[in-house]
């Protein structure tokens, strides 16, 4: 059979966990809590299963829950989408993304990436036909080179996928990043996927800037978020996405032929749990501790760390140990030490090498103890 994505093979992710398992290693690779949700969380699921709501809900998603996503996006961001014709629910992030690039993405059409980024992008482009354009990100404080991104707009240019707060490098859009990216794309069509699943994960006071937040953005833009992310929940696979009438309406063409819809009793749950705001609200300083916790453990190993402005991510720089390429950094790391991690080099296409990978801090406090400890015998 001929392969529609001859490039991807197994992914890094179930590589090195599949690594991590076999050594007894702590994973600090796959970015995933290892600490349970809320226990309310799960009362309201039990509490809608036992209510009956267990069929079908709308392929757009419960109305309940759209009308919260909307009420908490105008309170945070400032614009008011209408609940029924302008957000979806989707089966986590990853559906959303595959979902937005299908609706626009004609065969021909480009797109631009910035790497590194999320290993979804380039192969969702690719299953539409389209031609992926990568424009790096600066190495190290991975900040958007904006005249990289304005030399790359073409008459072909389609959209542009910009993931902030970011995955694996942990760096935040800034608001006037976020104004000048506004400025290039206002006289053009391209339109903006913009991936926000730790919209909720942006520490030391600093905001989250959403695409819905910024005039000139929010008309071009799918916004993409992930309940999983949020509520420590990732199994679940629900998300969203919010965009304008035009755009959801093609989004949801494809959404109801690809997925048509979303657990039901989940929807209603999380709706009823998004009534209290403090879940969401009382993150940053959550992952804020864990960051500084594992930051402070840091300093008595040989990595060094480089800055985490949001997400549960901690990329560091491991030159004064070892001069071995990132994926077998990695493997060493893992065999050797027991910690597992994630080569940056995974992240962008053919590799590019920085001797740096990425850990995950979203685990139990002793989970992270655990792994200091082994680092820190280096």
């Amino acid at each position: 059979m001929a392969t529609r994505l001859p490039k991807v093979g197994t992914t890094i992710f179930t590589v090195m966990s599949a690594l991590a398992a076999e050594r007894g290693a702590v994973n600090l690779g796959q970015g995933f809590p290892d600490f349970d949700c809320d226990p309310r969380l799960l009362d309201h699921v039990h509490q809608a299963m036992k209510a009956g709501l267990n069929q079908y809900p709308p392929m757009a998603g419960v109305s309940s829950l759209r009308e919260a996503i909307a009420t908490k996006i105008e309170r945070l961001y400032g614009h008011r989408y209408n609940p029924m014709g302008e957000i979806t629910i989707t089966a986590g992030a990853t559906q959303a993304i595959i979902t937005a690039v299908l609706c626009c993405v004609h065969p021909g059409d480009e797109v631009i990436v910035l790497e590194p980024c999320y290993d979804s992008y380039i192969p969702n482009i690719e299953l539409a036909g389209g031609k992926v354009v990568r424009v790096a990100l600066t190495p190290r404080t991975f900040r958007p080179d904006l005249a990289a991104i304005a030399a790359a707009l073409t008459p072909r240019t389609r959209a542009i996928i910009v993931n902030s707060p970011h995955n694996p490098s942990a760096s935040v859009w800034t608001r006037a990043e976020m104004e000048q990216l506004a400025d290039l794309l206002a006289p053009t069509d391209v339109l903006l996927i913009s991936d926000e699943v730790y919209e909720h994960m942006v520490y030391d006071g600093q905001p989250h800037v959403s695409a819905a937040a910024v005039h000139g953005l929010a008309e071009r833009a799918f916004v993409v978020s992930s309940f999983g992310k949020t509520y420590h929940v990732t199994g679940w696979k629900v998300g969203f996405v919010a965009a304008p009438t035009s755009l959801t309406a093609e989004f949801r063409k494809v959404h109801q032929f690809n997925v048509f819809t979303v657990n039901t009793p989940v929807q209603h749950a999380l709706a009823a749990y998004m009534a209290d705001p403090a879940p969401y609200l009382d993150l940053p300083a959550f992952y804020q501790r864990k960051r500084d916790l594992f930051l402070e453990g840091l300093r008595r190993t040989r990595l060094e760390p480089l800055h985490t402005a949001g997400t549960y991510f901690q990329c560091v720089e491991y030159g004064a140990i070892s001069d071995l390429p990132e994926a077998e950094f990695c493997e060493w790391l893992t065999r050797e030490i027991g910690v597992a991690a994630i080569p940056l080099s995974a992240f962008y296409e053919g590799g590019f090498e920085q001797g740096i990978v990425r850990l995950c801090f979203a685990k139990r406090d002793e989970t992270l103890v655990s792994a200091l400890e082994r680092l820190a015998r280096i």
